[in-house]
Parts: structure tokens; sequence; C-alpha cells
């Protein structure tokens, strides 16, 4: 049965596996650590003793902040990543959040294709926002109201 619960420190060398597996420039264990230890709510999603993914949220007044969110190469292309942003929207509403907030890069398709179909817009763009193989790339900046 696939559920979200709080992520700890125990679960950093399976979010980093994940972390490692899905992004050209991950987050380091140092990112997740800093989020664990602030105000962020960092969530794992699991089915049963398997990890699929995680997200980390930061909550700035009525605006939720999405910061990373990421599914298991392996479950990937199945809907989960689709389950994971409902959850963490009706986090977010539960919360009397007023909107969602994101930046995901410019040449992620995938993403950009799920953040649509799930009511997001772009709102903005952030020139030479994430580092690149080749520089740097442009980040679309998105928003769901909630």
């Amino acid at each position: 049965m696939m559920r979200l619960r709080e992520m700890n420190p125990s679960d950093l060398d399976g979010v980093m596996r994940i972390e490692k597996g899905v992004h050209a420039h991950p987050w380091t264990r140092g990112n997740f650590t800093d989020a664990l230890n602030s105000d962020s709510i960092c969530k794992v999603y699991e089915d049963g003793e398997q990890m699929l993914g995680y997200v980390v949220l930061m909550p700035a007044v009525d605006e939720m902040q999405l910061l990373n969110i990421s599914i298991a190469s392996e479950h990937q292309r199945k809907g989960l990543g689709c389950k994971l942003l409902g959850k963490v929207m009706e986090i977010a509403r539960g919360m009397n959040m007023r909107r969602m907030l994101l930046e995901v890069r410019s040449s992620n398709a995938v993403a950009l294709g799920l953040y649509c179909e799930t009511g997001f817009s772009q709102i903005g763009l952030r020139r030479g926002y994430y580092l690149a193989d080749n520089g740097r790339e442009d980040a679309i900046v998105m928003e769901c109201v909630l």
C-alpha cells in the first residue's frame, strides 16, 4: 500500500540513490539535511518498505514552494508522479495555501507535461537558473492556484 510519510535522516541513503539516478545535477546530501533541519516539509513516498520517491516543500505565508519531487527511475511512467503531486497539493490545501510555485528545467519535457496536466501554468522564466552540462539552463516558473 502506497503511503506518504515524514522523511528522516535514516532515509537519506535511499533518497540520494533516487536523486542521483534521476537528476543530471542532483541535490547533495547536505541539501536534504538542510531541508530536514529547516521549516521545509520533507516526505517519502513508499510502497511497503520500498521507497518510490520523495518530495521537499517550503511553505511561505500563503504559498507552497515545491523544491524537489522525484520518483525512482524504475518506477517512472506508471502514474506515481501524478499521484504524489496530488498528495502534495492536498497537503498545501490543508495548510490553507493559496497557490503552489515551482521551477523546472526548460528541457524537462516530461515534468512540464506532468505539471501542465495537474493544473500548473507558466508565469515566468529565470534565465540561466540551473547548472547544465554546457553552462546554464533556463528555469520555467510555474504556479497552480489551489
